[in-house]
């Protein structure tokens, strides 16, 4: 137990990214608690709390990553175990928020199924929420508790800006990211790109023209989550045949699904930079592949939170901070 401003509190990590817990509780100065979580002979979840949480302000970091199901449900019986403890309150540190790209009914008779995930939540007895880089914005209205939402592309931009790299044009991949490309953008005082394509099914992707001047420029494709890199390697193969110098890709969530991590280090994209909301294994096999640590961030927050302190400068300021 860790007494911070006078408050009982406790810090968990469950399955999902051990390593990036180890670096908040670093960061936090707060110890990870222990807590068993298992499985029954038919696959169901088991968890065992081995400490009081009574009156305990408690921190569960478990992004909900491959496998999202699994993840998904250790989380919410977790919050389940700690509602029934007697938790004084129950904040899940949920940087990477699985099922975000079904936000909206895209075609008749689909689900909308981020916002099912926040009623869970809300069900199980969360009271508040931390993401990185939700894939749609509209999302935390999708929640009746306060939810986080913090910005990862200021420390991805810190990156790029320490390489002091000329000519730089930020692409979006696609028309709905073009918001997110601008904001990049305004950290290099550059211009932005677009990539028309289309999607004939899932995880597919055909690019059909380049809104923008890219000939001789150095490109940087700036997407949320990289799930199979499909989009990412046809816009770079795209890219150099307008004339692009050079490709560049950065990303919040790396997902890598399938061989994605193989093709990419394989593929025209000089160097594809994304953070640890979600757990690569043997990225140093991978020398394309850079990921930067968010565990300090979020450990300055949980501290804000705990003071009752404004916590979204913490992230707003990350570039004047890490900037060289």
């Amino acid at each position: 137990m860790s007494i911070v401003d006078g408050k009982k509190v406790k810090l968990f990590s469950l399955s999902a990214n051990k390593p990036l817990a180890d670096e908040i509780s670093q960061s936090s100065g707060i110890p990870l608690s222990i807590c068993d979580i298992s499985r029954f002979a038919d696959g169901e979840i088991g968890v065992n709390i081995t400490e009081s949480v009574r009156g305990h302000h408690v921190f569960v970091v478990q992004p909900t990553s491959k496998p999202v199901n699994e993840h998904l449900m250790e989380v919410l019986i977790f919050a389940d175990a700690l509602k029934r403890a007697s938790a004084a309150s129950i904040t899940i540190l949920m940087p990477y928020y699985g099922y975000s790209r079904q936000d909206r009914k895209a075609k008749s008779r689909q689900p909308i199924t981020a916002k099912l995930v926040a009623d869970l939540l809300q069900v199980s007895g969360v009271d508040r929420v931390i993401c990185i880089d939700l894939h749609a914005a509209q999302i935390q209205g999708f929640f009746n508790i306060p939810i986080d939402n913090f910005p990862g592309m200021p420390l991805l931009a810190t990156h790029f800006l320490n390489q002091n790299l000329e000519n730089v044009t930020i692409v979006s991949p696609d028309h709905g990211g073009v918001t997110r490309a601008r904001s990049f953008a305004k950290f290099f005082n550059a211009p932005i790109a677009i990539i028309d394509k289309r999607r004939p099914e899932a995880n597919k992707a055909e690019v059909m023209n380049i809104i923008g001047d890219v000939k001789g420029r150095t490109c940087i494709m700036v997407d949320d989550i990289i799930d199979t890199g499909g989009t990412l390697m046809a816009g770079a193969e795209a890219l150099i045949a307008e004339g692009a110098c050079c490709v560049y890709a950065a990303a919040t969530h790396a997902l890598f699904s399938n061989n994605a991590i193989e093709r990419l280090s394989n593929s025209a994209i000089k160097e594809v930079v994304v953070t640890n909301t979600v757990v690569l294994d043997n990225v140093e096999n991978y020398p394309k592949i850079v990921q930067l640590s968010i565990g300090q961030l979020l450990g300055k927050a949980i501290i804000h939170i705990i003071d009752d302190e404004p916590i979204s400068q913490i992230f707003e300021n990350i570039y004047e901070v890490h900037k060289e």
